[in-house]
């Protein structure tokens, strides 16, 4: 469980006990203990079985919604999550963390391929065993809040949490020549444990 998740949950809980004791109805706390269960189930953070080998794990759960080439001969592996998914991101790779780029945009809605280049984002350059992976917290229609737990010159494990966006998104990952998918568009993954790629 994210600690986040907690501060919310109380948070409502607070404002509904407050509203049903100073309006004299219990009833109009319900509404607050629903969001406040979703927000406990929105904040989860489930152990993961991290795979061995030379290979790409995913950094989010969700959808991949486009496998496009680049022009500088990269892969673009594009992750949607609705509000359902796990929103705790990790590592693609072990490695060091050599940069971490903030970028202020737009909330167009996650899935569209413009999301993107035009959204908020923080991108992550993982470098480690002779490669490096790019990959991209991006927010959306509905995540106003992109959180890293990183800075760069951090030694990370695959699979390892690097940070969370809250409340629908989508995580780009850009893959070099070395590497060859083993994923196709439409299939859901996990982070940390499914495999996107393996080192040709």
């Amino acid at each position: 469980m994210v600690i986040t998740g907690i501060y919310y949950a109380l948070a409502c809980i607070g404002i509904g006990g407050i509203l049903a004791y100073f309006l004299h109805n219990g009833w109009l706390a319900v509404p607050f203990v629903l969001l406040a269960l979703f927000c406990l189930y929105f904040f989860r953070d489930p152990e993961r079985v991290i795979p061995g080998g030379s290979v790409a794990v995913s950094p989010a759960d969700g959808k991949v919604v486009s496998i496009q080439p680049e022009s500088d001969g990269r892969t673009r592996v594009g992750i949607f999550l609705n509000v359902f998914d796990v929103h705790v991101n990790r590592t693609p790779i072990s490695g060091t963390i050599r940069s971490i780029r903030y970028q202020p945009g737009k909330f167009l809605v996650a899935s569209k391929p413009e999301a993107a280049s035009q959204n908020e984002q923080n991108t992550f350059v993982v470098e480690g065993d002779g490669t490096s992976i790019e990959f991209s917290q991006i927010a959306g229609l509905i995540a106003r809040r992109i959180i890293c737990y990183k800075k760069p010159g951090d030694k990370v494990q695959a699979g390892e949490r690097v940070g969370l966006i809250q409340f629908g998104s989508r995580v780009d990952i850009l893959f070099g020549p070395e590497w060859e998918l083993t994923i196709q568009q439409g299939q859901r993954v996990s982070a940390g444990s499914s495999i996107l790629a393996k080192r040709k």
